[in-house]
């Protein structure tokens, strides 16, 4: 990787570094296809998506009853591995649930009580390789936030073992072997076999990312997220092989992954290029690393001053933040747009991926300023409550009235006046 000075990047660089978004406009139109197709079809048109996309001829969709005897099959340290990574998931989110409360003043009681959707769909990608990580970084949240019917829908594969183990720990209650934007579209619509829920959830490839920015009229859904990216801000201090390790193992995600290190010091900037030559040489996937190593939005980047490095790292609002620096505590409060962060050396992200218990479905392309990562939050939604005594009320009349006579609505001073006997 060539080393660039953030000072003299041109708008074309700046705009392939910051203006990330999803690359899902171009098959919208045939995820459009795919999803009438679903509505219409059901299971009819899942089982022939199957055999056209995924080279794989699909009895039963519902693979549910094979959950459990996957967990006997799967190799014993596979198994230690998803049970510990599960114990550290839930442990991590059961934080996050949120108390119902009520206060009391003035004979004014108020309150917010929380209740989870009924029913949630998690996309788990497949197909070439098994992620029983998306399982539970989808499932344990929905679980822990008391969702009655929580489905995973993950691509046909000749071995779905690990992926079906990983469900019965994370504790889905239904799984199906569909990918793709048919997956969406089935969660979304329901089929004969499918059942419809309320919000779908989890990462995909674009025709994922298209599907669920298609249905969402008719479903919640969490988020648009685009391809992976990792910033990592480095000072001085930082190992520059750590840092290489971490932009290599981002990389591996896909051609199209962004890669990108920040360095308030120029020899630090030249020993990260060199060390991710190093890191990517004789990597399995070697090729895919090489393609999103190159591509517009990677890069290292030598900064005038680790404020033009913060302030590179705040606009670029990325997935995983990782600070690699001396002062990473006061840097984070500097960088208030990250998915995830990660400080120090010893804190790489394919920790937080795995194991640590935070959530890996994380915004992409920016997201981050304006949206978190999934949560239990994600699976809540929440009623405010009040009940006034007539005190209370009276209190508020002259309040309420004025506010409503104002804004036209006559109707609604009047039913705090009716309420009052010198009416």
């Amino acid at each position: 990787m060539n080393v660039r000075r953030v000072g003299s990047l041109d708008p074309d660089e700046r705009g392939a570094l910051f203006d990330r978004g999803a690359g899902i406009s171009e098959v919208r139109g045939d995820v459009r296809e795919i999803l009438d197709r679903v509505r219409d079809e059901g299971d009819v048109a899942l089982r022939e998506f199957a055999s056209e996309f995924d080279g794989v001829e699909v009895g039963n969709l519902d693979v549910t009853g094979r959950t459990e005897r996957a967990v006997e099959d799967v190799d014993d340290d596979v198994l230690a591995a998803i049970e510990t990574a599960a114990a550290n998931i839930i442990e991590f989110h059961e934080r996050q649930v949120p108390e119902d409360w009520r206060t009391e003043a003035d004979g004014r009681e108020l309150g917010r009580r929380f209740a989870p959707v009924d029913s949630a769909g998690v996309y788990a990608p497949g197909g070439t390789a098994a992620y029983p990580s998306s399982v539970l970084m989808g499932v344990v949240p929905a679980v822990v936030a008391g969702v009655d019917h929580v489905a995973v829908a993950t691509p046909p594969a000749e071995d779905l073992t690990v992926t079906l183990a990983a469900a019965h720990v994370a504790g889905a209650d239904a799984v199906y072997q569909v990918g793709g934007a048919q997956a969406v579209g089935a969660l979304a619509y329901g089929t004969e076999t499918v059942r419809s829920v309320r919000k779908v959830v989890g990462p995909g490839n674009e025709y994922v990312t298209a599907a669920k920015a298609e249905v969402r009229d008719d479903v919640a859904i969490d988020f648009l997220a685009g391809p992976s990216e990792v910033l990592v801000v480095a000072d001085e201090t930082a190992d520059p092989h750590a840092v290489a390790a971490d932009l290599v193992a981002q990389a591996e995600h896909a051609p199209n992954a962004a890669v990108v290190a920040v360095t308030d010091d120029e020899n630090v900037a030249a020993s990260i290029a060199e060390a991710v030559e190093v890191h990517a040489s004789g990597r399995e996937r070697e090729d895919v690393v090489r393609e999103a190593l190159d591509n517009d939005a990677s890069g290292v980047f030598a900064a005038r001053s680790m404020s033009e490095a913060v302030l590179f790292a705040e606009q670029y609002a990325p997935e995983h933040l990782s600070i690699q620096a001396a002062d990473a505590e006061d840097l984070l409060e500097r960088v208030p747009s990250a998915g995830s962060a990660f400080l120090g050396r010893y804190s790489p992200v394919a920790a937080g991926d795995y194991a640590t218990g935070t959530n890996h479905v994380l915004p992409t392309g920016g997201g981050a300023r304006t949206v978190g990562g999934l949560s239990v939050d994600s699976f809540l939604r929440s009623t405010t409550v009040q009940r006034l005594s007539e005190a209370a009320l009276a209190d508020l009349r002259e309040t309420v009235t004025t506010l409503a006579t104002a804004e036209g609505l006559e109707a609604h001073a009047h039913s705090v006046d009716a309420r009052f006997d010198d009416e």
